[in-house]
């Protein structure tokens, strides 16, 4: 068990990039938002959503609380995400199963976890 699960409210804050297919430029503008999910047994839980800045990043911060009773059925969150360009979904990310926040986060005092899910090639 992470020392992480511990506490329920520490911040965990996740970065996802987006750059353009063919131009390689990053995916910014108010017209993209990102949108953050732990699919459950039953269920999925939202937890967050942001926009893109002009690096084509987007952080969507949350508790460990927001991941409701999964430590109790599951030993790690099952995260997916999914891109949306004025309101249409454009891309959606493969479910990532399993995933040891604790093996890929970096500590950063002040701040809590932060986990890089990496960079994506998107058709914006």
């Amino acid at each position: 068990m992470s020392n992480f699960s511990l506490n329920p409210d520490m911040t965990i804050e996740v970065f996802i990039r987006f750059i353009n297919k063919g131009s390689e430029s990053p995916l910014s503008g108010p017209e993209y938002a990102v949108k953050l999910f732990d699919k459950d047994i039953i269920g999925t839980d939202h937890l967050g959503e942001s926009g893109l800045d002009a690096n084509g990043v987007a952080r969507i911060r949350f508790s460990h609380a927001s991941f409701g009773e999964w430590n109790k059925m599951e030993q790690y969150p099952d995260i997916f995400f999914e891109l949306y360009k004025d309101g249409e979904k454009i891309f959606k990310s493969e479910l990532m199963n399993d995933l040891d926040i604790e093996k890929i986060e970096q500590f950063r005092m002040g701040t809590g976890e932060q986990v890089d899910l990496g960079t994506y090639l998107v058709q914006g």
